[in-house]
């Protein structure tokens, strides 16, 4: 602690315990907990509290108190617990006899503060936060601390019963770590003193009548298993489940009790633990049995948890997976009669029955399906899947589904025609499919069936009454299966079908783009860009795309009255135009595609537009061209970035400024390549006598790059600074080798030198100084080349740069501050001396 922060501490402590002053904010006593634990995490010695005797005489003063306000015995109580984190400082506080009346039966646990939620918190915290030693593990359990946990596991409020909970797993982990002496011996067994009360309450809870009581020790041994409990303590854990397993068992047979849904949960953190690694023993033969237990809902995420566990036996694995695939089998089986395709399924693992009664019912129908959807999703994702999918039958159920969804499916089955009244137009079930079916398309297996795949898709491109969510999704999933489409026809030679698809997809897409909903041109532009950008190197989708109107209808939504879709427009246009106007023979003809047109179209969005996103995507979009070289020869490129500067400085997102650094970074780091004959290597001299050198200050002068990169040293905003200074430490590392900036003094003197002194002091104001505010008559030149280049080698940029990387609260946030503001906020020190934040 610093000597300014000892000396305040005193006037704090008194005015906390003072019942006349004000509460104070929650945030400031939070601050000061965290300042606490600080302090006591790296000097766990008696000092603390003997050199500062205000923070027992706080402790004593708030037990003095008749009524303390609940904020300040919670503030007391978890400062207690800090302070009594080391086992010197717990001694002290015993001598002072504060614990007891803090923590023990005489404390808050019997009085009306009990009845505060935040109190019992508090209690349960300090508690947490003492438990680092055994002195302090016997203390609690001496004094019937352990009881009040119990007791607080069910409290109503939930972050009291969460604490209680997480108090219960450290105290057990604790208790092995401290109190077990020798090596343990699964067959002779004694838990230590707290960890046996710990268990022996688990296991009475679980035999109790009471619901509540079981849904508790349920949800505390989960807790433990998925601790460093379960992995940590491998031994015990294996221990701690054969105490309890005939009970769980029980648990899963017993159809009524209410406990079996935190039953998947609980084994799935069992089978994540070392103790159960091998395939053999009957925890696995349990976990069996669970997913033919628990219904479809409850076991769906035991199964897909033990799919991506690389331990579990294949035997669980294959019936994990079958659970998962039963509902889509369902759906399959029920599409037709007889069925006309494989299933996806030998045999089940629950009752079929059970499945066909939910997937009839109208509220459970989209439920099952959509976790179902959402848990194969997740196994979709995984690169080493140890079981293999029937990715065929399974994209034939996604396919069925997704046309009970909108009606274009009329099965004759009677379970068949119950989930299709349950699914029309369901859009959770519409969306869940989709993306699915777009994970899907990374399968080679499906090939088979993709004529019927597009047909399924393009239904719901066309059908009017597919919602702009759905069709977003959709969209989505056609773009990644029209690339599959695309590696197909080429190794197989299948071009005429693939066309065909094309061009469907293409007069939809121009439908849409048309659409009064504004959602839907969105759509639809997003769609166009991300075909764009997969397949733009095909010949036969570049002439399907400039043989419709769909170029002519993204041009026209530039100016769009929605700023959303304006921004995909510039989106849409900006990825068009390597194929439209800046291919070496571009294919398309015509003024409306000219190179200059779409240019001077998006940079009048950028000077012009009234809302931001367009802005931006036009600089994105500008620094994507620039960067793929589509801005032509040197000179055009320079008379290109200077006319986007000049706009984007003045633009008052600072998203768009920021951008046109990115665009300015860019540009010089590709000017660089081009004028230098290393790309990376510095010049030989801190004078630019080389011709290349000379001739890049002269671009980047006429280009106005300095002026731009120096005022945004003090934008308002700080990663525009930050990028700006990023940029400008680069540039003086190319010009500048190491140990060769240029001299102060001489700087001084030379014709620039004044101009060079006000800049810099400009650039220390900021923040402050703003549109660079010009100091009398002296000014910066920033197109002269031998100024700038004086301005590099002499401005401290790396001191900059480190005060632009500082937090903003590297001061407000000290200690010291949050003493004096809370001195400040009760009023016992003058306005002058508080540093308020």
């Amino acid at each position: 602690m610093t000597r300014e922060c000892a000396v305040l501490l005193p006037g704090v402590c008194a005015a906390l315990a003072d019942p006349r002053q004000p509460g104070l904010d929650d945030t400031c006593l939070e601050k000061l907990l965290d300042w606490f634990r600080s302090l006591t995490w790296f000097d766990p010695t008696v000092e603390l509290v003997e050199e500062n005797p205000c923070l027992t005489e706080l402790l004593s003063s708030v037990l003095a108190l008749p009524d303390p306000s609940p904020g300040i015995l919670s503030f007391t109580l978890q400062l207690a617990g800090i302070l009594a984190s080391s086992e010197s400082r717990f001694q002290h506080l015993q001598q002072e006899k504060l614990l007891g009346r803090l923590f023990g039966q005489e404390g808050p646990r019997g009085s009306a503060a009990w009845e505060d939620a935040s109190v019992r918190s508090a209690w349960l915290k300090g508690v947490h936060s003492m438990l680092h030693h055994l002195p302090a593990l016997h203390c609690l359990c001496s004094t019937g601390g352990m009881d009040v946990i119990f007791t607080l596991q069910g409290d109503p409020s939930l972050f009291v019963a969460s604490a209680a909970s997480q108090l219960l797993v450290h105290l057990l982990t604790f208790s092995l770590e401290s109190e077990t002496s020798r090596a343990l011996s699964t067959k002779d067994c004694d838990w230590p003193a707290c960890a046996q009360m710990i268990v022996e309450h688990i296991k009475d809870s679980l035999q109790s009548s009471s619901a509540s009581h079981i849904e508790q020790s349920l949800k505390l041994l989960s807790s433990l298993f998925g601790s460093c409990f379960g992995s940590c303590y491998a031994a015990w854990t294996e221990v701690l489940w054969s105490d309890i397993a005939k009970q769980i068992e029980s648990f899963l047979l017993e159809e009524t009790v209410q406990a079996q849904p935190l039953l998947a949960d609980l084994l799935l953190n069992v089978a994540r633990s070392p103790a159960f690694c091998g395939t053999e023993g009957s925890f696995w033969a349990l976990v069996t049995s669970a997913l033919e237990h628990l219904t479809p809902v409850q076991a769906g995420p035991l199964a897909v948890g033990l799919l991506k566990l690389c331990k579990c036996p294949q035997d669980v694995r294959i019936q994990a997976l079958t659970v998962l695939l039963q509902p889509m089998d369902c759906i399959l089986r029920a599409a037709s009669q007889p069925l006309e395709c494989a299933g996806l399924l030998d045999e089940s693992v629950s009752d079929p029955a059970t499945l066909e009664s939910l997937l009839s019912s109208k509220t459970s129908c989209a439920g099952l399906l959509c976790q179902t959807l959402t848990h194969l999703e997740k196994l979709l994702s995984l690169k080493h899947l140890r079981v293999d999918l029937p990715c065929v039958s399974l994209l034939h159920s996604l396919m069925t589904i997704l046309q009970f969804c909108n009606g274009f499916l009329s099965p004759t089955s009677p379970l068949g025609s119950t989930i299709s009244r349950n699914l029309i137009n369901c859009f959770r079930v519409q969306k869940s499919a989709l993306d699915v079916l777009a994970a899907l398309s990374e399968k080679k297996e499906c090939d088979t069936l993709m004529g019927s795949l597009f047909d399924v898709l393009l239904s719901y491109l066309q059908s009017p009454n597919t919602s702009p969510t759905v069709l977003k999704k959709t969209f989505q999933a056609t773009s990644k299966w029209l690339v599959h489409l695309q590696e197909l026809s080429s190794s197989n030679s299948q071009w005429p079908q693939t066309e065909k698809i094309l061009e469907d997809v293409l007069v939809v897409l121009q439908k849409r783009l048309c659409s009064p909903c504004w959602e839907v041109r969105d759509s639809s532009l997003e769609f166009l860009t991300s075909m764009v950008k997969c397949l733009r190197d095909q010949k036969e989708f570049r002439q399907c795309l400039l043989s419709s109107e769909v170029l002519r209808l993204t041009e026209n939504l530039l100016g769009d009255p929605e700023s959303y879709v304006r921004a995909s427009a510039v989106t849409a246009v900006g990825h068009l135009a390597p194929i439209t106007c800046f291919a070496p023979e571009s294919p398309v003809t015509g003024n409306q595609y000219n190179k200059e047109s779409i240019v001077a179209k998006l940079q009048e969005i950028l000077s012009t537009d009234s809302e931001g996103f367009p802005r931006r995507a036009v600089i994105s979009i500008f620094t994507k061209w620039l960067r793929e070289g589509c801005t032509g020869q040197l000179e055009d490129t320079e008379q290109f970035v200077s006319r986007i500067i000049q706009t984007v400085e003045h633009d008052l997102d600072w998203e768009v400024r920021l951008g046109g650094l990115e665009l300015v970074e860019v540009f010089c780091s590709q000017t660089i390549c081009q004028l230098s004959q290393c790309p990376y290597a510095p010049v030989s001299s801190a004078v630019p006598s080389s011709s290349p050198q000379n001739e890049l200050l002269q671009v980047f002068c006429r280009a106005k790059l300095f002026g731009f990169l120096f005022g945004s040293l003090c934008d308002c905003d700080k990663p525009v600074g930050q990028r700006a200074c990023d940029v400008l430490v680069g540039l003086r590392g190319h010009f500048y080798p190491m140990s060769t900036l240029e001299n102060p003094q001489e700087v001084e003197d030379s014709p620039a030198g004044r101009g060079i002194a006000w800049l810099q002091r400009t650039l220390r104001q900021g923040s402050l100084a703003q549109n660079f505010p010009m100091d009398g008559d002296v000014e910066v030149d920033f197109q002269d080349p031998e100024c700038m280049m004086l301005a590099l080698g002499a401005i401290d940029l790396l001191e900059l740069h480190d005060e632009l990387n500082k937090s903003s609260d590297h001061v407000e946030e000290s200690p010291q501050s949050l003493l004096q503001d809370i001195l400040a906020a009760v009023g016992t020190i003058e306005d002058n001396e508080v540093d308020c934040y």
